[in-house]
C-alpha cells in the first residue's frame, strides 16, 4: 500500500510538472476545445453517462481530456462520506487516445462537439483547466444535482460563453425526481431505492443542466451572436450493446414479492419481522436526512410510509399494551393517508403502490390481532 502511494505521488508530480509548461504556452490558432459526452454504462454510478472537455492543439502536440468525475474508492469511510455528502471528487486528465480506448473497451457511446469559440475564449478555458489541475481547486465536494462532472464542465464553459448555455433540452420543465426515474427505467430496484431515499427538494423543477445528455442538447441549442456554439455533433463511438430486460430487476417481481409477503404476514413472526425491517429503514431515512449534507435527501416524506413508528408499535405488541398499540396503529394509518394524498401528483406513486398495499395489510393484521386477543382475556376473567 505504501509503495502504491509513492508511485501515485510520483506520477502526479510528473503529470503536474508536464502541465505546468503547457499552462504557460499560448494555444496556437489551430487549437480546438470540444465537449465530450459519454453514454451510460452498466454500473449504477455510470448509468447517467459522463461529461469531459478535450483540449486539442496539434501544433504543440497537445491532446488532453479533462475529467471532473474522478473519485477514489480507497478513501477512508468511502460510503459513509458519500452518504454524508462530503466525499471529495477531483479533476484528472488523460490523453484523448486513452480516453477513447476506455469507452471502446466498455462499449459505450461517445460524442464530440467542437466548440465555436474565439482564440481568447479557448485560451481562457485551457488556462482555467490547467491551473485548476495544479491547485487545490481540482478537488470539489460532490453533490447529486448541484456539483458533478457535468455541472463543473458547464461552469467552465459558462464563464466564457456570453448569455450562458441554453437550458433547452428534452428534460426542460421536469422535476429532478421525474428525470432520475426516467433514466433508471431499466434498473427497477435502484429506481425504487433512490425514489424512497430522495426527499421533497427532489420534486422541484430542474434548475440547471446536471446530466451529460442535457448539456449536450443545451450546447446544441446555444447561439452566440446568432451563430451556433458548437459544430454538428460527431459520433466517435456508437455502442453495439442492446438494451436488455432483466428477469428479476423489474416491477413485476417486486409486486409479486410484496403480494407473497402480504399472504405470509398472517404468520406473526413474519408480520413482526416486516414491521421491524420497515421501522429500521424509517429510522435510517430519518437519520440520513438529518445527518447528510445532501439536501436532496432531506425532508423525506417517504418516512410517512416507511415509518419509524413501526418500532414503537412493535414494542407495544411485545409488551401486550393493547391501548397503546391501538393508538400507534391509528397514528400510522393517519401518516399513510397523508402520504397517499401527498403522492397523488408524484412520479413515483406507481413505484410505491405495492409497498402501500403491503404496509396497509400489515397494519390491518396488527389491529385485528387486538380483537383476537380480547375474547380470550374475557374468558379468563
Amino acid at each position: 500500500m505504501r509503495s502504491t502511494t509513492v508511485l501515485l505521488a510520483s506520477f502526479f508530480i510528473i503529470l503536474f510538472s508536464s502541465f505546468k509548461s503547457f499552462a504557460q504556452v499560448p494555444l496556437s490558432e489551430s487549437a480546438t476545445i470540444s465537449l465530450l459526452t459519454c453514454g451510460p454504462g452498466e454500473e449504477l454510478y455510470s448509468v447517467f453517462g459522463h461529461t469531459a472537455l478535450r483540449v486539442h492543439d496539434p501544433l504543440h502536440g497537445v491532446d488532453v481530456v479533462y475529467n471532473y468525475g474522478t473519485f477514489d474508492f480507497d478513501t477512508p469511510n468511502f460510503y459513509l462520506r458519500f452518504i454524508k455528502g462530503d466525499l471529495q471528487y477531483f479533476v484528472s486528465t488523460s490523453s484523448y487516445q486513452d480516453f477513447v480506448y476506455t469507452y471502446q473497451y466498455y462499449n459505450r457511446d461517445l460524442y464530440e462537439q467542437q466548440l465555436n469559440l474565439s482564440a481568447e475564449q479557448k485560451q481562457a478555458i485551457a488556462t482555467d483547466l490547467s491551473t485548476t489541475l495544479l491547485s487545490d481547486k481540482r478537488f470539489y465536494t460532490y453533490k447529486y444535482f448541484e456539483r458533478n462532472c457535468t455541472t463543473m464542465v458547464a461552469d467552465v464553459l459558462n464563464a466564457q460563453v456570453p448569455g450562458k448555455i441554453s437550458m433547452k433540452n428534452k428534460d426542460e420543465g421536469k422535476t429532478y425526481r421525474k428525470i432520475v426515474i426516467e433514466y433508471l427505467h431499466n434498473s427497477f430496484y435502484e429506481n425504487l431505492g433512490i425514489s424512497l431515499i430522495f426527499g421533497y427538494r427532489t420534486d422541484r423543477p430542474m434548475e440547471r443542466l446536471f446530466l451529460p445528455q442535457q448539456l449536450l442538447e443545451g450546447v446544441n441549442n446555444t447561439k452566440i451572436n446568432s451563430q451556433p456554439l458548437s459544430q454538428p455533433t460527431v459520433t466517435v463511438i456508437k455502442s453495439t450493446a442492446q438494451e436488455q430486460t432483466s428477469l428479476w430487476n423489474n416491477y413485476y417481481t417486486y409486486a409479486a414479492v410484496c403480494l407473497l409477503l402480504m399472504i405470509a404476514s398472517r404468520n406473526k413472526v413474519i408480520q413482526r419481522s416486516l414491521l421491524a425491517i420497515f421501522g429500521l429503514f424509517g429510522v435510517f431515512f430519518t437519520f440520513v436526512g438529518l445527518y447528510s449534507y445532501h439536501t436532496e435527501i432531506s425532508h423525506n416524506y417517504n418516512v410517512l410510509l416507511i415509518n419509524p413508528l413501526f418500532l414503537i408499535l412493535l414494542y407495544f405488541i411485545f409488551t401486550n399494551n393493547i391501548k397503546a398499540k391501538k393508538v400507534v396503529v391509528y397514528l400510522c394509518f393517519l401518516c399513510l393517508a397523508v402520504y397517499i394524498v401527498f403522492m397523488l401528483n408524484k412520479p413515483h406513486l406507481i413505484i410505491v403502490l405495492p409497498l402501500i398495499a403491503l404496509i396497509t395489510i400489515l397494519l390491518l393484521r396488527t389491529i385485528m390481532s387486538r380483537f383476537n386477543i380480547l375474547p380470550v382475556q374475557l374468558i379468563k376473567k
